[in-house]
């Protein structure tokens, strides 16, 4: 009886500590963990929201660069963070859903808790300027006639699981060559050392706007609202050659609901800014629909997004190189 009254003793306690930290929170500075290299559309989005979200919960908000991996180290070490609200990471399709084609020390579904949707960007595959084709018709006939030269960058899982993907459907080979992040791979890109880069429109838009490197094609079923002068892939003749892009904030598991609460209420006040949403949409993002800004929305959307795409990633065999 001893025992027991001294279990609910320190189980009060602990309740009590946990609220007490929720009611307090933030008190000091939180680490936002980008999970690639400075320059990529992660990394832009990452300051973009932390510009703004700073002032609302009155404490630093610093960004920190963890790349290697598709994101999968970055990932591991905000697995193991305490749940306490001061580690958090800007997630998308490449570190949440395609991260499985790599050996993971975590469980993607079980380790992490949502936060809310920011964007859902469209995934673009560019070109260096001189390559030779200037549409997916023309860069499949390319390939046929020149089998295993395009130097395809494979910085992300979504690039690895798109190349890989063309290959299968067009009967084709690449070269991937391997990078940390989409700032790096566009640096050898403009120089003319790759080929072919597929990365979210924070990252090649502005490029492909100055006319330094080509778009090839939209990796979406429907033309963008905010490039609708790109085609789809199935407009350039690879039909289902998908790739969705979305930008979305986790904390490890079991961070309290409060101080899940307060961190979803800082993003959802500075993605209703319209300096952010017209910084956003200039680098070609849409801003999430409200309800999936929630931490149930994204929930939601991880889950339909993992549904979708494991089986698909299972079935091609497809892993990190």
């Amino acid at each position: 009886m001893k025992k027991l009254m001294i279990a609910v003793a320190l189980a009060a306690a602990f309740v009590g500590a946990a609220s007490a930290n929720a009611q307090t929170y933030p008190s000091r500075q939180i680490t936002l963990i980008v999970p690639f290299p400075p320059g990529g559309s992660t990394d832009v989005t990452a300051r973009i929201m932390a510009e703004r979200m700073r002032p609302i919960l009155g404490q630093p908000l610093i960004v920190e660069n963890v790349g290697g991996a598709g994101g999968s180290i970055a990932l591991g070490r905000v697995a193991r963070a305490a749940p306490d609200g001061y580690t958090i990471d800007i997630g998308q399709w490449d570190t949440h859903v395609g991260n499985i084609i790599y050996p993971l020390s975590y469980d993607l579904q079980k380790d992490f808790e949502p936060i809310g949707l920011m964007t859902i960007n469209p995934q673009l595959m560019v070109a260096r300027k001189n390559f030779p084709a200037n549409g997916l018709k023309e860069l499949v006939a390319w390939m046929k006639a020149n089998p295993g030269e395009a130097k395809f960058v494979s910085q992300t899982a979504a690039a690895q699981v798109v190349g890989l993907l063309l290959q299968q459907s067009t009967g084709t080979r690449v070269q991937f060559i391997p990078y940390r992040g989409a700032g790096p791979a566009m640096t050898d890109l403009l120089s003319g050392q790759v080929d072919l880069l597929v990365a979210q429109g924070a990252a090649t838009l502005p490029q492909v706007r100055g006319g330094t490197i080509k778009a090839i094609a939209n990796l979406a079923a429907q033309r963008s609202p905010a490039i609708p002068d790109i085609p789809t892939s199935d407009e350039g003749g690879v039909p289902g050659l998908y790739m969705p892009g979305w930008f979305g904030l986790f904390a490890p598991k079991g961070t309290p609901k409060d101080i899940l609460a307060k961190l979803n209420a800082a993003m959802v006040q500075a993605l209703a800014d319209p300096t952010v949403r017209a910084r956003l949409t200039e680098l070609g993002m849409d801003v999430a629909p409200r309800e999936q800004q929630t931490p149930e929305g994204l929930a939601a959307f991880h889950k339909a997004e993992v549904e979708k795409w494991w089986p698909i990633i299972k079935a091609a065999n497809i892993k990190g190189e």
